[in-house]
C-alpha cells in the first residue's frame, strides 16, 4: 500500500540522517500541493534543535535518493511540510484496488445494540442505535474481525410492571381477553390502535398512573414483585403474552432493516447473576446504605449509584454487571465488547464499569461504551399514537410513504427507503443530536442516501452504454482523471478512520465528496466515443465499485437503475 511505503521511506530517512526512530503520519494536502504530506520535520525541531526547514531539506534529499517508484515529485512548503506527489501507477493502484485492512483479523468483537424493552415502545432512539450498531459491526467485519451482534432487553423491571398493570386493568385481569388486543384495529380512548401500538400505548397509561395515583403506584410495585417471584398466574400470563408479542414485532423491524442478531440476552437472565455478584462483594466493592446496596463512585471521580434497592431488587446497574458475566461465559475469547446506547447513559456506564473493574478488571478493560445523541423531527404533524414517546414505526412509515411518492418505480422503492432512512442517521457524527427531515432524506439534490445510490446507478448506466472493454493498462492520467483517481485513493484511509473512531459518518462524507468529484470529472471529460474511452471506463468501474462497497458497509443496497 502506498501510505505504508511512504511512511517507511520517511522513517528510514529519519534514522539514516538523524539517528531517530519515528512513526510518521501522513495527511492529505490541497491537491495543488501534492497527494500526501508530512509534518515530521516540524515535530523533530525541538528534539534535534535544528530549523524545521533544514530538517525537511535533509529528509527530502534522503527520500529522493531511495528512488521509490511510487513518488513522482517531492517538495517542501512553508516552515517544513514535505509534500509528495504520487506516480500515476501508484495513484491508479490506490484508486482501483480496494485493499483489505485486516487490523482485526482473527479478533472476536461483540457489538451490543438495539436494546429496546418488551412491553414498551420501539422508539426513535432504538432505531438509531440499531442502524448505527449494525454499521459498526459491518466495519469490524470489513477489518477482518469475527463479529457477534448481540441485543439486550429489559424483560423485568418497573417498566414491565407498569405495562402489565395497565393491560390487566384494561381487560379486568381476565387473561382470556388478551386476544381482544390482537385485533387489526382497536379503539381505546378515541384512538385507533393495533398490536404494533397498543402495548406501548397501555404502557404510557401505566407510567402516567404511577406518577399521578399513589394507589396505582402501590399496585404496580406489587406487580413488579410478582414478575420477579412469578407468584401470580394472571401476571405471568400477561407477562408471557406481552413479551412474546413485543419480540415478534421487534424482529419484524429488524428484518425490514436487514439486521440480524447472533444472540439475544434478557434482564431476567442477567439479574440473578448480577445480584449474586453484588452480594458477594458487598462490604468490599459495594456497601449498604439505608437498606439498599450502593457503589460509592466518588472514589473514581463519579457518583454513587444504587445496585440493589431497598426492596431487595436489582437495579439496571446490577443487571448490566450480570450481562457482562454472561457475555464472558458465552464468548470467553472475545477481544472487545462494544455497547451502543443513548448519551443519557454515559454517566451510568462509567459507574457500572468502575464497579466491574474492581471485580473483573480484564472484562472491564475490553468493554467500550459508545453513546449516540437525541433524534428529533422537523415536523410536529406526526404525533405519537403511543404516549409521549414517538414510535420508530411512525417515522419508518412516513419515510416509506415519501419514497413511494418520489420514486414511482416500485422495483427500487425498498432500496431507496433503506437508503433514505439509514443514511440520515449515519451521516451525522455519533454523539451529536440529529434532526430528521423526511423530505430531505429522499432528495436527490443533497447529501442523502438516495443521492449516493443515484450516483452509483449513473455510473453503471455509463458502463452499460459502451461497446468497449475497460483498459487493462492505464496511460498517463489527464488532469481530470488524476483528480478523480486521487479522491478514489482515499477510500481505504477513510475505512480505517471510521473503524478506529467507531464513526460511520466518515464514510458518508467521503461517498458524497467522491460523487461530487465524479460529477466534476464527467462534466469536463467525455467518456463514450472519446479516444480515452477505455481508460475512463476503467476509472468509472473502480469508482462504481467504491460506491457499492461503501453503501454495503452502511447496510444500503446499490440498485443498478433508478
Amino acid at each position: 500500500m502506498t501510505t505504508s511505503e511512504l511512511c517507511g521511506a520517511i522513517a528510514t530517512a529519519c534514522k539514516d540522517v538523524f539517528k531517530v526512530q519515528v512513526e510518521p503520519e501522513l495527511t492529505r494536502p490541497d491537491e495543488q500541493f501534492g497527494d500526501y504530506a508530512t509534518n515530521i520535520a516540524l515535530k523533530l525541531t525541538k528534539e534535534l534543535n535544528k530549523d524545521s526547514r533544514e530538517i525537511a531539506e535533509a529528509l527530502t534529499k534522503n527520500i529522493a535518493a531511495q528512488d521509490l517508484s511510487i513518488i513522482s515529485d517531492i517538495n517542501i512548503a512553508g516552515p517544513g511540510f514535505i509534500n509528495f506527489k504520487l506516480s500515476d501507477t501508484a495513484l491508479a493502484s490506490d484508486a482501483l484496488e480496494i485493499h483489505p485492512f485486516q487490523h482485526y483479523e482473527d479478533k472476536q468483537v461483540l457489538v451490543e445494540f438495539g436494546d429496546m424493552n418488551p412491553l414498551k415502545v420501539f422508539h426513535l432512539g432504538h432505531l438509531y442505535a440499531t442502524i448505527v450498531g449494525d454499521t459498526i459491526a459491518r466495519l469490524f467485519e470489513k477489518a477482518g474481525a469475527h463479529v457477534e451482534r448481540l441485543s439486550y432487553h429489559g424483560d423485568v423491571g418497573m417498566h414491565v410492571a407498569k405495562a402489565i398493570w395497565a393491560i390487566g386493568r384494561h381487560i379486568d385481569w381476565d387473561v382470556s381477553r388478551l386476544k381482544e388486543l390482537e385485533s387489526d384495529t382497536l379503539k381505546i380512548n378515541d384512538q385507533m390502535l393495533n398490536l404494533k401500538t397498543i402495548i406501548g400505548f397501555l404502557y404510557a397509561q401505566g407510567a402516567a398512573a404511577y406518577e399521578a395515583d399513589p394507589n396505582a403506584a402501590h399496585e404496580i410495585r406489587e406487580v413488579n414483585k410478582s414478575v420477579y417471584s412469578a407468584d401470580r398466574e394472571d401476571v405471568n400470563k400477561i407477562y408471557e403474552w406481552g413479551v412474546n408479542k413485543s419480540f415478534v414485532y421487534f424482529d419484524a423491524i429488524f428484518e425490514e432493516l436487514g439486521v440480524q442478531f447472533n444472540k439475544r440476552y434478557l434482564e431476567s437472565e442477567s439479574a440473578p447473576i448480577g445480584t449474586k455478584l453484588v452480594k458477594e462483594h458487598t462490604g468490599t466493592v459495594f456497601e449498604e446504605s439505608d437498606g439498599a446496596v450502593v457503589y460509592k463512585g466518588e472514589q473514581d471521580g463519579l457518583h454513587t449509584r444504587v445496585f440493589i434497592n431497598s426492596e431487595g431488587l436489582p437495579t439496571y446497574e446490577t443487571k448490566d454487571l450480570g450481562l457482562s458475566i454472561l457475555k464472558a461465559r458465552d464468548y470467553p475469547k472475545a477481544d472487545a465488547s462494544i455497547i451502543i446506547t443513548a448519551n443519557e447513559q454515559i454517566e451510568y456506564f462509567k459507574v457500572m464499569l468502575a464497579a466491574l473493574k474492581h471485580m473483573e478488571p480484564k472484562l472491564a478493560s475490553k468493554t467500550e461504551h459508545i453513546s449516540h445523541g437525541f433524534l428529533s423531527l422537523t415536523t410536529g404533524k406526526m404525533s405519537s399514537r403511543t404516549g409521549n414517546v414517538f414510535g420508530a414505526q411512525s417515522l419508518m412509515d412516513a419515510t416509506r410513504a415519501q419514497v413511494q411518492k418520489a420514486f414511482p418505480n416500485t422495483e427500487v422503492q425498498n432500496d431507496v427507503y433503506l437508503a433514505a432512512l439509514k443514511y440520515t442517521f449515519l451521516k451525522s457524527r455519533i454523539g451529536g443530536d440529529i434532526v430528521f427531515d423526511v423530505q430531505d432524506s429522499v432528495s436527490l439534490d443533497g447529501n442523502s442516501g438516495p443521492y449516493i445510490q443515484y450516483a452509483y446507478a449513473r455510473a453503471r448506466s455509463i458502463l452499460r452504454k459502451t461497446k468497449l472493454a475497460p483498459a487493462q493498462e492505464l496511460e498517463e492520467f489527464s488532469e481530470g482523471e488524476r483528480s478523480l483517481a486521487r479522491k478514489m485513493g482515499e477510500y481505504e484511509a477513510v475505512l480505517e478512520k471510521a473503524t478506529a473512531e467507531r464513526m460511520p459518518h466518515h464514510i458518508c462524507i467521503y461517498l458524497y465528496e467522491l460523487a461530487q468529484s465524479f460529477n466534476s470529472f464527467y462534466e469536463h471529460s467525455r467518456v463514450i466515443d472519446d479516444p480515452r474511452e477505455a481508460q475512463r471506463l476503467t476509472i468509472i468501474t473502480g469508482y462504481a465499485s467504491i460506491l457499492r462497497d461503501g453503501l454495503a458497509l452502511l447496510g444500503i443496497p446499490a440498485p443498478e437503475k433508478m
